[in-house]
């Protein structure tokens, strides 16, 4: 090995690496093209000579490595948890209110936080070792994400060493990626001109860009980020972590990560309110999308004294700014079948572009709203992303109408297969009674393939089309018995993507008894309603042969869930379809506990807030100890376990004399 050409490399890695955060991240480059591809190119051939000196973080290694068959997963250090949101400024001071209680000061103390926007991104966990890149990892669940490194380091504004002496042993630093505007249109028109499929916003282009298995495509998209974050530390002897959110984002900047420009250190939840509104203000005007601000306390000790909640820190809130509204014309109104066969109106509309996303289509839920609206053929009306997601119309332009809008009804015939449709009494929704209908069919099995049901990964909704378009599956149970040269002969199947299918089909031959009632899609039985009949009944058997009154049984079936129950397993068709799937499927039926049983006959409600335990694992633990949880306390409660802001609940346990309990009586309890 030649120390002189190690040096020189070294050296070249260095000024490439300094003039990549001069271009990429500051905006500002002091270099012409012509001068960096002369170093870069100086670069390549000396590696090329000595390749035994490249090394991993060269700015050579970030156009892109091999093509991945799948993305391995990685376990963060510290998991990613959720922001909880706040919809409107009266949320933000109820926020404000909680941390002063949960920090412990004075209702009437400024308390200090940290202002930043929201961008509107794929949030990512960088990992640097003394310094050194090492991983990348999408947030995933929280717990674990894909490892997307290869992909990470195609993007030039994330440095590969962080520009300092004196780094920790090894830190996480969370992020979002994201995609400027007038990049995410440039992607597009190209996207287009190659006849390949464009993306709906800015985000949507991030994220598929991002997650591309093929490095070398992400390494052709202009990504880039901004980091705020902090997720496992181990400082080492070289690093002391800042005492404020604030110092540690400016440090951040100067190891080289880019961060937003737009922040500010708030005196007060007056101070956090004007940010907000002046952030609004200036909001189309930004180079990239962002879709409300993230407030957090600004002292780490004070993050940490208020906890968490569930899956999410009280320290902070993302404050969401109102859907972003447009005005279109409703040209024609289709109807769609869903899966229990509900007819859904759905207004075709002048492509307009709402928040960054053309829409098409919106929603007007049911006969009902378009009555209570008076939404017509031919209206001018007002479009809105609910929730920056869902188009839906708010509202009808009347004052534009010139007399030739028509009034829509949903027909009394199923529009795909041409059964009577019908609208029981007391309901909203009207329903095809269609036993053959191929709507509710592909609905049903787009349904069933969920990852909250059988999580057949793979079966998405062009699959579920084909599938039953070929005549390849007319119900459920046939999902298994599809032939490799079946699959293979429809349009896109090649050897490995058939096989692919097949074989994930395969693996949800075993699934737990609640996910298989869940998939089945019993109309009103969602998945804790799923869980609570496989917890009650043990055996699919059983839930089959169950009556009204066995079912109101369980804690929380009402008469009508009841109703629907029966109703679904003593059709002749429904029975015959659970045979022919209980031949393919062998569901896990739940265990027993092996815990002590010392809440047996005991009811619990719960409400508010814990410490340490969200409802989930809090329902749990009663369950496993032999306990029922009810969602509504009456004479028959034993219990009410109560947080903080617990409401209405305890006002009723206290009116009732029914025992309260905070965690700690609860986990005395349970010792």
């Amino acid at each position: 090995m030649s120390k002189p050409i190690a040096k020189e490399i070294e050296k070249l890695i260095q000024e490439i690496e300094k003039y990549d955060y001069q271009y990429y991240v500051l905006d500002d480059p002091s270099v012409t093209d012509a001068e960096y591809d002369k170093l870069y190119r100086k670069l390549q051939k000396l590696e090329s000579e000595n390749p035994e000196l490249i090394s991993p973080n060269s700015p050579t290694q970030r156009v892109g490595g091999k093509a991945l068959d799948e993305f391995k997963k990685s376990k963060h250090g510290v998991p990613m948890l959720s922001l909880a949101n706040a919809l409107s400024e009266e949320e933000f001071t109820a926020f404000d209110e909680r941390v002063h209680r949960v920090v412990d000061v004075d209702p009437s103390a400024k308390l200090e936080y940290f202002a930043e926007m929201k961008f509107d991104g794929l949030s990512i966990n960088l990992v640097y070792e003394n310094g050194k890149f090492v991983r990348a990892a999408t947030r995933g669940d929280g717990e674990v994400g894909e490892d997307v490194t290869l992909n990470v380091k195609t993007i030039r504004s994330i440095p590969m060493t962080l520009k300092t002496d004196s780094p920790p042993e090894k830190i996480e630093i969370r992020g979002e990626i994201i995609l400027a505007i007038k990049d995410f249109e440039r992607l597009n028109k190209d996207q287009a001109n190659k006849e390949e499929k464009t993306f709906a916003n800015p985000r949507n282009a991030a994220a598929g860009s991002l997650r591309q298995l093929d490095p070398k495509i992400t390494a052709t998209r202009p990504l880039t980020g901004f980091f705020y974050g902090l997720g496992e530390l181990i400082p080492g002897k070289k690093f002391t972590l800042p005492k404020t959110i604030a110092e540690f984002e400016d440090l951040v900047a100067k190891w080289g990560l880019p961060v937003g420009k737009h922040k500010k250190i708030c005196k007060g939840a007056d101070q956090v309110l004007k940010f907000y509104r002046e952030t609004e203000v200036i909001r189309d005007t930004l180079p990239f999308e962002i879709d409300g601000v993230v407030i957090k306390l600004n002292s780490f000790s004070q993050q940490q004294s208020a906890g968490f909640v569930a899956r999410s820190p009280r320290s902070m809130i993302a404050f969401k700014y109102p859907p972003k509204k447009s005005v279109t014309m409703v040209e024609d109104i289709h109807v769609q079948v869903g899966r229990t066969g509900a007819l859904t109106p759905v207004a075709i509309v002048t492509p307009v572009n709402v928040g960054g996303v053309w829409v098409r289509r919106a929603t007007l839920h049911n006969q009902d709203e378009i009555n209570r609206k008076d939404i017509r053929i031919g209206d001018h009306v007002v479009i809105q992303r609910a929730g920056d997601v869902i188009p839906e119309v708010v509202e009808v332009l009347k004052d534009k109408r010139r007399g030739d809008e028509r009034k829509f009804l949903i027909p009394d015939t199923c529009p795909v297969c041409g059964s009577l449709a019908i609208k029981p009494e007391g309901e909203a929704v009207t329903r095809c009674t269609g036993k053959n209908c191929v709507a509710k069919l592909k609905e049903r099995l787009r349904h069933f393939a969920q990852k909250d049901a059988l999580n057949i990964d793979g079966l998405g909704d062009k699959i579920v089309e084909q599938l039953v378009d070929a005549g390849l599956v007319e119900k459920i149970p046939e999902l298994y018995t599809l032939e490799y040269d079946d699959v293979l002969a429809l349009e896109g199947f090649a050897e490995k993507s058939a096989h692919k299918l097949l074989n994930a089909i395969d693996a949800a031959r075993t699934p737990e008894l609640a996910r298989l009632l869940f998939g089945l899609g019993i109309r009103h039985v969602g998945e804790n309603t799923a869980k609570l009949l496989a917890q009650k009944f043990k055996s699919l058997k059983k839930i089959r042969n169950a009556t009204t009154e066995e079912f109101l049984e369980v804690d929380g079936i009402g008469a009508e869930m009841a109703k629907s129950l029966v109703e679904y397993f003593s059709e002749e068709t429904v029975q015959e379809e659970i045979d022919e799937l209980l031949r393919q499927v062998k569901p896990i039926e739940p265990k027993a506990s092996t815990l002590p049983q010392i809440f047996t006959g005991k009811v619990f409600v719960l409400t508010g807030t814990l410490p340490t335990l969200d409802r989930a694992a809090a329902t749990k633990l009663i369950e496993d100890h032999g306990g029922k949880v009810s969602s509504s306390v009456s004479k028959k409660t034993d219990y009410v376990l109560a947080g903080e802001e617990a409401g209405s609940k305890l006002d009723k346990a206290k009116e009732l004399g029914v025992k309260v309990l905070n965690e700690a009586a609860f986990q005395q309890l349970l010792k």
